[in-house]
């Protein structure tokens, strides 16, 4: 199988098996989902929907947050990872908003990463969710998951991953395809042990027939 026979593959399968794929964070402006996102990193999205109820009824909009303290912003948000790295990140993120940026989230990746506490990753899920645009995020699903089933080729990188994956996926299938490959690594292809039984794609999947060859070896 070429490379792009799996990628055209890959696209018609979770084009018929998964047509609505989006984030599992809740949020109801792109200052929220902002919010969310800089929250998520190393942290569930799960534990962050249980933080961000308080935190947007506290802070619903960036001017707020942008006078709050580093104390109170802690206090909401102490449950997650890394709570004093992520408290000085939001608190900078509103005030540069404010500031800079009229308080209106940007949609280009380059001025979203200007941003504290915004680096590529989080950039190119706001420009993909919020503003439909083709950046494709690479956290630790995506980039674990696109090498096991064959789409990336030794990429070191969230980088390298990156360039490769938006090189062979159509434009329009960018967004989808950055929360296929989420979802499909958060209830399928787990890190640890992968549900080959429950995969849809292990016909495509380098990872599935490389354990089937080791299987029939040892037989």
């Amino acid at each position: 199988m070429t490379i792009s026979e799996r990628y055209q593959e890959f696209i018609a399968w979770f084009s018929k098996n998964m047509p609505l794929a989006e984030t599992e964070l809740h949020y109801q402006s792109p200052y929220q989902l902002l919010v969310a996102v800089i929250l998520s990193a190393q942290c569930t999205d799960k534990r962050v929907n249980l933080i961000t109820p308080d935190f947007f009824r506290r802070f619903p909009e960036a001017e707020s947050l942008a006078l709050a303290s580093l104390d109170e912003v802690f206090s909401l948000i102490r449950s997650c990872s890394y709570p004093n790295n992520k408290a000085k990140h939001l608190l900078g993120m509103a005030q540069k908003l404010v500031t800079d940026f009229g308080s209106i989230v940007p949609d280009s990746v380059d001025e979203l990463q200007k941003l504290p506490g915004v680096g590529r990753k989080t950039a190119n899920v706001i420009a993909s969710v919020v503003f439909h645009q083709p950046a494709m995020a690479v956290d630790t699903h995506v980039f674990r998951v696109a090498a096991r089933i064959g789409l990336t080729r030794n990429a070191k990188n969230p980088l390298q991953a990156e360039l490769q994956l938006v090189k062979h996926i159509p434009g329009k299938h960018i967004p989808d395809a950055h929360h296929w490959l989420i979802l499909h690594g958060r209830y399928v292809c787990k890190a640890r042990k992968p549900d080959c039984q429950q995969c849809g794609i292990t016909e495509i999947c380098k990872y599935y027939q490389n354990v089937l060859k080791k299987n029939l070896t040892n037989r």
